[in-house]
């Protein structure tokens, strides 16, 4: 799915901003794999639900049966925040919405905040920590609809 433009990120946050992207394509693209090689070996995910998974072969291993079992529903994002706290090492926050299958309208009940702390190895950046954290906002139904309407943007 479309996302904002990074114009205004320095090199080293366009890095981060593009391993963040090619971790949702490969979501999208229901490809463990493809997610999977961009962790570190040691890399950690916390899901949706609050499973943990460690170790980058492990979350291939996790993801697989999910995208062969489940019609699972397309990410639409938006980075919120980009911080380099060292030379290796990066912190990215991000909305995200999910579009169903074969629908194109968001979701609103599975809206996410998606952070990554990223590490740099050898010269390639790799997510270190990838959590998905469910947006509930309780008794505030207005701001979980102002996150649907701001998501929705980027689906046009």
């Amino acid at each position: 799915m479309a996302n904002q433009s990074n114009n205004t990120y320095s090199a080293e946050e366009k890095e981060i901003y593009t391993l963040y992207q090619q971790l949702l394509q490969g979501w999208n693209n229901r490809n463990a794999d493809d997610m999977a090689k961009l962790f570190a070996e040691d890399g950690e995910l916390i899901g949706y639900d609050g499973t943990f998974i460690g170790g980058q072969s492990e979350i291939s291993a996790h993801l697989a049966p999910i995208f062969a079992d489940h019609p699972t529903a397309a990410y639409v994002n938006k980075v919120r925040v980009i911080r380099l706290l060292g030379p290796d090492i990066a912190y990215l926050r991000a909305v995200a919405g999910m579009v169903p299958r074969g629908q194109s309208e968001l979701n609103p009940n599975v809206h996410a905040h998606q952070t990554i702390m990223a590490v740099k190895q050898a010269g390639n950046w790799r997510i270190k920590l990838f959590q998905n954290t469910p947006v509930q906002l309780h008794g505030r139904p207005e701001e979980v609809q102002q996150l649907t309407d701001e998501l929705s943007q980027l689906l046009s």
